[in-house]
């Protein structure tokens, strides 16, 4: 005798969330046994009948509103967040899910307030855009945990969090930070980013509407402009209804090479974040570095707070340098061959550039020397360090 569906799906074991990366938004049936799902380059869709049309009984009504290739996805990056997450929205850059997820939670007249240490493009955006449309903001030390309960103001509809922090890598306490933020309604973002749902299960801890740039590891092959914002309940109609309203939408190609490089990042995460640690701990040893900013590093002053909170870590990281010239600096850039400069993140390939973060903090940021941030990719990690220590000899040759 045949078994009810849901009898049938109490049976499902329990898949870890490795295996749901692989198994998630995945129907072969459903497109004649191919394993991946065909990408639907789609604008218009035709409806059998004027009936049908007018009361849009489609599965699917319009390009921009989703195909079965945005559907699949949008469905293993539910499953990814976990039961709390009500929706994904699929949008053409990480900037976009940024302003979209801003946009969606304030009206005229608002306030929100947004980390110090936060993507550099978040602020100009909270400093134009939004400043245009009336929205003030309030930029908050990462460090002040339960205490952001004091800048909350009556006109706060969101604080905007992001962890580790952009370059500089301070940790914040996001669960502390979520509970002051719900006991006054005020919803919490997330730029989740560098850990991912893999590392850091943003929904579990507090937050309402978690963001990703797919660009960084979801894609994983330095290939596309894309974006995500995951909600819950709460905010989930919000947040559809204005990616909408603005006409955002992925582009097919971008959704595809997404839909795949989601089906292995856990495992490159696993090579970048051992790669990353090894080359973090042997780059600690320097007597060239002054210190590395990774949280996973027991030495790191948020490493308590992402021990707690985070399961894993990605391949990025900063160091500062002892003092020395700026040409020892470049020398120092412009000897590695293995490293390249480029103002990305996330892909397969080691990345390292340059910065300085001091004219746009409003919090104390003196890191006593240069800065250099790496992003360590899945090349073999020997060969990195010996880059590296080309590298460093090049430094000391121009000092």
């Amino acid at each position: 005798m045949n078994k009810p569906p849901k009898e049938i799906a109490d049976e499902q074991p329990v898949l870890q969330p490795e295996t749901r990366l692989v198994v998630a938004g995945r129907d072969p049936q459903a497109h004649y046994g191919y394993v991946n799902p065909p990408v639907y380059h789609a604008s218009t869709l035709l409806y059998p009948t004027a009936e049908d049309l007018v009361a849009h009984r489609a599965r699917y009504q319009y390009g921009r509103k989703g195909t079965p290739t945005t559907e699949a996805l949008e469905k293993a990056l539910a499953d990814l967040e976990g039961p709390a997450c009500a929706g994904v929205a699929l949008l053409p850059s990480g900037l976009a899910a940024i302003s979209t997820a801003i946009f969606s939670v304030v009206e005229t007249g608002d306030h929100i307030l947004v980390s110090d240490s936060v993507y550099r493009p978040t602020r100009v955006f909270c400093n134009t855009m939004l400043k245009r449309f009336g929205v003030s903001t309030t930029y908050y030390d990462p460090l002040i945990g339960a205490g952001i309960e004091q800048l909350l103001q009556p006109k706060t509809k969101a604080v905007f969090v992001e962890a580790p922090g952009s370059q500089s890598f301070e940790m914040q306490d996001i669960p502390a930070i979520a509970a002051a933020a719900k006991a006054r309604g005020v919803a919490v973002l997330m730029d989740n980013t560098w850990a991912t749902p893999l590392f850091f299960r943003a929904f579990e801890k507090g937050v309402d509407i978690s963001i990703q740039a797919g660009t960084k590891y979801i894609g994983g092959h330095s290939d596309l402009m894309f974006g995500t914002i995951s909600a819950n309940a709460a905010t989930w109609q919000r947040i559809r209804d204005t990616s909408w309203a603005l006409g955002l939408c992925a582009g097919p190609d971008d959704v595809y090479l997404a839909l795949r490089g989601l089906r292995t990042m856990a495992v490159r995460l696993s090579r970048h974040q051992e790669s990353g640690l090894r080359i973090a701990r042997w780059l600690a040893e320097r007597p060239e570095v002054l210190r590395v900013l990774h949280p996973a590093l027991p030495q790191d002053p948020g490493h308590a707070i992402w021990k707690r909170d985070f399961t894993g870590a990605s391949g990025l990281f900063s160091i500062v340098l002892r003092p020395v010239p700026e040409k020892a600096v470049h020398a120092f850039l412009n000897t590695l061959t293995l490293f390249g400069m480029g103002f990305s993140w996330g892909g397969y390939e080691s990345l390292v550039v340059p910065f300085d973060c001091s004219s746009y903090r409003s919090m104390t940021w003196a890191p006593g020397g240069p800065t250099l941030r790496f992003h360590i990719g899945i090349e073999d990690a020997g060969d990195l360090i010996a880059d590296l220590e080309r590298g460093f000899a090049a430094l000391a040759a121009a000092s």
